[in-house]
């Protein structure tokens, strides 16, 4: 294939394959500027609740013009995040062009996130950078994809939706680097004296080397394996494509993993490691597709090397972009970001995975929205112990002189439904209606009970109001002792929390 013609760097959006959204950012203001609303807000707290609540912005438009693309790191509950960002210029400065990686502590008040410390910025001056990512064993340790210095001026043509104004890019210098946080060892071990590092141990250098374009990098939760992609010598149908690979820290191989014409990137590792999801532009419409992989593993080295796969499921099969599949850490289910809703209105979505070895096509997998505000909602991720989502959002104040609230990394406590079976029979239940009644209580109680035990299992469903909350009680057949369950519903129909009589 021929190759396309070179285009100016400067002339378009550039940042790494896993970080950025299709969703236009606002004009930057000065640096001094404050924040204002300018016009009644949705109510997308109440329109979020119960599965989202305690919402927190992290980062703000006062310390960057856009913020995005955070992870947790694997602690419970988590203590620091990883994310990408440009700052705010001094004033009569432009913005940096490409995005800086910078860490921050969480803050806590008890057991409640507040906010963040001081970010670190952790990248080198003038990179191009994304897709951070912290090591699970040691945890000081982080790994992100990085040109290390000002990616050159020209760059083949990337991803794009259509004819839409946003191009994402895959610049050739960008290599997976890693390095070591001072400032994270300190905090996790404030006892301990720093080991002796040298100033390679803390600043960016490769991971490894190729040639082209390697980032969208994570770990297995052993840290011994590095999942990425890696765009190909030549272009399919005119574009960079890039395939999914694995390297093993321990023997320094690599191992390709999906291969298929159209761009197919973003990996992670499923909690338990056995699979990957990713999205795929395999059909050469620019509306990604996401997919799950069941790995095909070797025992090279005395352990399970994940060397290919065995078998693919499609997840999505629609008109829309499906954006960043994350693994909620039951495994059951993805969130990602979609234009389902509009391409001026990306929101977060889940999506159940079918199970191993099965064939369940995706029109057939249920799936349900998450987030309900005006603006961009992408790049969805979970704490590891389920606790908290944490996303890229266009929904904080407006900045003078912008027309829409900026990209900034949002976080809220993520409850899924109390259950006893299979986590997604009741995760995808439509949300009720409101009881008005003690029928309407029952019903949705039974609604919920029916999805959980995959058909009746009770004998009788009683209801009474006890001040805001309805208290449902239900008798289990073929249960001789402790057979009664109370069901605490608030004011919509949402089920607080279950107490089985003893």
């Amino acid at each position: 294939m021929k190759f396309a013609a070179s285009i100016p760097l400067a002339a378009l959006l550039v940042t790494g394959g896993c970080s950025s959204h299709p969703a236009p950012e606002p004009t930057p203001a000065p640096a001094s500027s404050t924040s204002t609303t300018t016009s009644e807000p949705l109510d997308w707290k109440s329109a979020e609740a119960p599965l989202l609540t305690d919402h927190i912005q992290l980062t703000s438009r006062d310390m960057f013009v856009k913020a995005g693309e955070a992870y947790f790191d694997h602690h419970s509950p988590p203590r620091w995040v990883i994310f990408q960002a440009v700052p705010v210029p001094a004033p009569g400065k432009d913005p940096e062009p490409f995005y800086a990686m910078y860490v921050a502590r969480l803050t806590w008040q008890g057991d409640r996130m507040t906010g963040i410390d001081a970010p670190i910025k952790i990248s080198p001056h003038g990179s191009a950078n994304t897709c951070g990512w912290f090591n699970p064993v040691a945890g000081e340790q982080v790994i992100f994809g990085s040109t290390l210095t000002a990616p050159s001026n020209t760059q083949r043509p990337g991803f794009q939706v259509g004819t839409r104004k946003y191009i994402w890019m895959f610049p050739h210098e960008m290599e997976i680097v890693t390095r070591t946080i001072p400032e994270v060892f300190d905090a996790l071990h404030p006892d301990s004296p720093r080991p002796s590092w040298g100033p390679d141990a803390t600043s960016a250098k490769p991971l490894f080397s190729l040639p082209n374009y390697d980032a969208e990098c994570s770990y297995s939760r052993n840290g011994r394996f590095v999942l990425y992609a890696h765009v190909r010598d030549e272009p399919t149908r005119g574009k960079d494509d890039a395939d999914i690979w694995v390297y093993d820290t321990q023997t320094a191989r690599h191992h390709e993993l999906v291969h298929a014409d159209g761009y197919d990137g973003g990996p992670f590792f499923s909690p338990d490691n056995k699979r990957i999801c990713y999205r795929s532009d395999r059909n050469g419409d620019d509306l990604l597709q996401l997919f799950v992989a069941d790995l095909k593993f070797d025992s090279e080295g005395g352990a399970g090397v994940p060397i290919g796969i065995e078998r693919e499921h499609q997840v999505t099969s629609n008109g829309h972009v499906n954006w960043a599949p994350y693994w909620h850490p039951s495994g059951q289910f993805l969130i990602y970001g979609s234009s389902e809703i509009g391409h001026d209105n990306y929101e977060v979505f889940a999506v159940e995975v079918p199970e191993m070895g099965s064939s369940t096509p995706a029109a057939s997998l249920r799936h349900r929205r998450i987030t309900h505000a005006p603006g961009a909602d992408v790049l969805p991720v979970f704490s590891d112990d389920g606790n908290y989502m944490m996303w890229t959002a266009q929904r904080g104040p407006l900045a003078e002189g912008e027309t829409k609230p900026s990209s900034q990394v949002w976080v809220a406590k993520f409850t899924t439904p109390p259950t006893v079976g299979r986590l997604t029979n009741v995760f995808f239940v439509p949300r009720p209606e409101a009881p008005k009644t003690k029928e309407d209580a029952i019903a949705i109680v039974k609604t919920y009970l029916n999805a959980e035990l995959n058909g009746p299992g009770y004998s009788s469903v009683d209801a009474r109001r006890d001040k805001d909350n309805w208290n449902v009680t239900v008798t289990y057949a073929q249960i001789s002792t402790n057979n009664t369950e109370l069901f605490v519903l608030d004011p919509n129909g949402n089920i607080l929390r279950r107490r089985r009589s003893y």
